[in-house]
């Protein structure tokens, strides 16, 4: 895809079951796409450089990290986001609230999306595994402890459904 400097990109993203055509710069990051042009701004901006987790959104079912990956790429994708109605990801968030997973609460919806990815594919994992699923997201308070313990009530309340 080539543009000319100025130039804009025509998109269309599916974000939490809603379509959005929208002409962004080539390159816009999705992370700066969701909260920018569409509002949703649960989806946190943390290092920028893919360290911390904290944008953490699913691709077409996938998990990736938002600040690496340009709004274009994301064309004709479906997004999820922190802020999607479904059954499954509002289990994990009541299940971080009532474990104490959140503490300043920032890592938290990257956390949550994270989570929600590994409990797709692991709907039972054990401690290691949960632990393994959520390397590469960081809680700067150090909270991971809980965060564990959220993610196995999360997988039995799932398992229940």
């Amino acid at each position: 895809m080539l543009a000319r400097p100025g130039e804009k990109v025509k998109i269309k993203v599916k974000v939490n079951g809603i379509w959005y055509e929208r002409e962004v710069e080539p390159r816009k990051l999705l992370v700066h796409f969701l909260r920018d042009d569409l509002g949703l701004t649960g989806t946190k901006i943390g290092c920028d450089t893919s360290t911390c987790g904290a944008c953490t959104v699913l691709m077409n079912g996938k998990s990736v990290k938002s600040c690496t990956v340009l709004a274009v790429q994301a064309d004709g994708a479906e997004i999820t986001t922190i802020e999607d109605g479904d059954g499954k990801l509002r289990a994990i968030q009541e299940a971080f609230k009532e474990n104490f997973a959140l503490q300043c609460g920032y890592c938290t919806p990257g956390m949550i999306m994270q989570s929600y990815y590994l409990l797709s594919e692991n709907p039972s994992p054990s401690e290691e595994e949960i632990r393994e699923g959520l390397h590469g997201n960081i809680c700067r308070c150090t909270g991971y402890q809980n965060i564990v313990k959220a993610v196995q009530d999360a997988s039995r309340r799932l398992v229940k459904q």
